[in-house]
């Protein structure tokens, strides 16, 4: 039989462990190894350290009371009273640490050669892409990852950690199979629609307003309007990233929902996303309504063709389509149309989209730019990576070229905010500058990529 003062000394000894273990707990500023370029802002810094070290005074407090407790009034409870106490205790230290460990995983990728930087890059072009004069002036800060799997993600500001606290940074994860290349500004401009629609209660304004419209419709109608409304918050996302991408989101989501045919038409009841068949068709509707092009058809042709309707469609599946391309375009109407409270009466084309950001405006700046990269690093970031996906949608830029061009941007941006009051220039990018014929090489596809690298210093950074 185990008496309270023996189980008293070992409780207390397993307290005190988890003081040993919280003292070292350090900021992350004292030992991640990043260079001063791929670091996150200091807004962001500064908002998790603060959060954390909240987290562990407070839990240092709390083993302090218990350590208190333990010694005074403890000295009566029964061993199942104190284990049952240091119990919870332990559940709260674990869940500091798993906060502590959602940072951790942001942060030390950053050490990574090249990947540091181009995070920190797209941390900028998310806070860019997130802000919208005269709404969002002053986003939240942004972090962004990688992680294995098929799918971005984000972890909103204000959303709850582990801790049950509320998160003070966005965090977005980005699949590693998009870095770098054409999908990732689709990616991660989808994730800041989110967090976007939080800040302006976006999702929950549409939703009022598709609620009545379905509880009046009947049959196959009826069902498709509750599947609109079910699917609102991920349409958003899909519509912020065509606002602030044009064609680029819709291109580069059609390479992630681009799965194996019944994937592509699996319709689960409980998924807030579209399937992937209507999701891309939707994107196509949306774009048309907003920046009007034949684009737009044409994609939704090439979409058709990839994924016909074909006879392995079960009849539900049948008439749960029709039922949504019948009603598509007056839920894509009612959308562009719609005027949440946020925006002060202007409807979400009118407070949301840019005339810059539309096709023809898009291929002028690019042709404007003739390769020069000492102007398209001074573009705002979501604005060159618009015009970069427009060349590519339009066939006008390789992919080789695409590909390496927003690793030296991503870069560039990163170390503009990390050293801001010197210019800097990336080597590769004024090679280019020099290279009049480069344009035509690019035109005709990867077949010079080989002789471009040789005539580059790769990821080297110099003073302009």
């Amino acid at each position: 039989m185990v008496d309270t003062a023996v189980a008293a000394a070992h409780i207390e000894r397993e307290a005190r462990a988890l003081l040993a273990r919280l003292s070292r707990l350090t900021p992350f500023a004292l030992h991640e190894t990043m260079v001063p370029a791929a670091m996150p802002s200091i807004d962001a810094q500064r908002a998790f350290e603060e959060y954390l070290a909240r987290g562990r005074r407070e839990l240092r407090a709390r083993v302090g009371a218990f350590l208190s407790w333990l010694l005074g009034p403890g000295m009566r409870a029964s061993p199942p009273q104190l284990q049952r106490r240091f119990v919870f205790l332990r559940l709260r230290f674990n869940a500091v640490l798993s906060e502590f460990d959602v940072f951790a995983n942001v942060l030390t990728q950053r050490s990574e050669h090249e990947t540091g930087p181009w995070l920190a890059g797209l941390d900028v072009a998310a806070s860019d892409a997130l802000t919208v004069p005269g709404y969002i002036v002053d986003p939240p800060p942004v972090m962004c990852y990688l992680d294995r799997g098929h799918g971005a993600a984000i972890r909103r500001v204000r959303a709850r950690l582990p801790g049950g606290g509320e998160n003070p940074v966005a965090i977005v994860r980005i699949p590693r199979e998009r870095m770098v290349g054409a999908g990732v500004a689709s990616s991660l401009v989808h994730e800041v629609g989110h967090q976007a629609a939080a800040l302006l209660d976006l999702t929950n304004s549409i939703r009022r307003v598709l609620q009545p419209v379905a509880a009046a419709r009947s049959g196959d109608e009826a069902l498709a309007w509750k599947l609109w409304t079910r699917w609102i918050s991920e349409i958003v996302a899909d519509f912020w990233a065509l606002a602030r991408l044009g064609v680029t989101a819709t291109s580069g989501l059609m390479a992630i929902v681009s799965l194996p045919r019944p994937f592509v038409f699996h319709m689960a009841g409980d998924d807030p996303h579209p399937f992937p068949w209507i999701r891309s068709r939707l994107s196509c509707a949306m774009g048309a309504a907003i920046y009007p092009d034949p684009q737009w058809e044409q994609q939704a042709d090439l979409w058709s063709a990839f994924y016909p309707l074909g006879p392995d469609l079960t009849l539900q599946q049948r008439a749960v389509i029709a039922a949504l391309e019948r009603t598509m375009p007056e839920f894509v109407r009612r959308l562009v149309d719609h005027r949440p409270p946020a925006l002060n009466g202007r409807s979400l084309a009118d407070g949301i989209c840019s005339d810059e950001r539309s096709p023809e405006p898009l291929r002028r700046r690019y042709r404007g730019w003739r390769d020069r990269f000492v102007v398209i690093r001074d573009e705002p970031p979501s604005l060159a990576l618009a015009a970069l996906g427009q060349a590519r949608a339009d066939g006008v830029v390789a992919p080789e070229h695409e590909s390496r061009l927003i690793g030296d941007l991503l870069t560039y941006w990163a170390l503009r905010r990390a050293l801001p009051t010197t210019q800097f220039a990336v080597v590769r990018g004024a090679d280019r500058d020099g290279d009049p014929g480069l344009r035509d090489r690019q035109r005709r596809g990867g077949r010079h990529a080989e002789g471009q690298e040789r005539a580059t210093a790769a990821g080297t950074i110099a003073t302009a």
